[in-house]
């Protein structure tokens, strides 16, 4: 999506939480600073033309593992699910307030981690980001840097659908998305609503 597009978007998002944009792109900037490379054609080339499956970590993930063929997506923790039921995501979209060790296992693997900075998450790039040493692309929601690209997109989850729309996917199934779901605080049920509008914007509802 062009940033021009999204934009207007990301603005209503900041709104609506009372979010800081100058620490997200303070968070872009030092991720920006911390990658030693940029695996962007190598998310790209695993993507176009592809079948992709995009894998939230909502409870139901277990239940439609069946759904999932091509390519695999993975939200955050979603990707600890997937490799306990034996499937290695190729590529984990993530904030990293769900990473662990694991991650940094199937990145050395061949796993692209998609690393996404907030104004949130300052620590957490600080702590992680330097111990990937396999393929790996960094994502900003504010303006995109060399090296930090904006697909569009808000949480984990959608961010990956967006990121395979961007990319070329021949066609996106999701599994483990429960954007209805009133089993979870007010900020999260927030982020759930703003998930499902935007994945409207460009036809994946799940």
């Amino acid at each position: 999506m062009e940033y021009s597009r999204w934009e207007p978007c990301y603005c209503r998002i900041l709104a609506y939480f009372g979010f800081d944009r100058g620490a997200d792109e303070e968070a872009a900037r030092l991720l920006a600073l911390l990658m030693t490379r940029d695996n962007l054609l190598s998310l790209v080339t695993l993507t176009d033309g592809n079948e992709v499956t995009v894998c939230g970590n909502a409870p139901c993930l277990e239940k439609e593992l069946g759904k999932i063929r091509g390519v695999v997506f993975a939200a955050d923790a979603a990707a600890d699910v997937l490799e306990d039921n034996g499937i290695r995501p190729d590529a984990i979209f993530t904030d990293l307030d769900g990473a662990t060790d694991r991650f940094l296992e199937m990145n050395r693997e061949g796993t692209i981690i998609v690393i996404h900075a907030h104004g949130d998450n300052i620590p957490l790039l600080k702590y992680w980001v330097p111990q990937f040493t396999g393929p790996v692309v960094a994502t900003t929601q504010a303006s995109p840097l060399p090296h930090v690209h904006n697909f569009g997109g808000f949480t984990d989850g959608d961010r990956a659908v967006f990121a395979a729309d961007e990319l070329g996917a021949s066609s996106i199934t999701l599994a483990g998305f429960d954007l209805d779901d009133e089993d979870v605080d007010p900020l999260k049920r927030g982020k759930l609503h703003i998930a499902k509008k935007l994945l409207a914007m460009i036809g994946h509802s799940p």
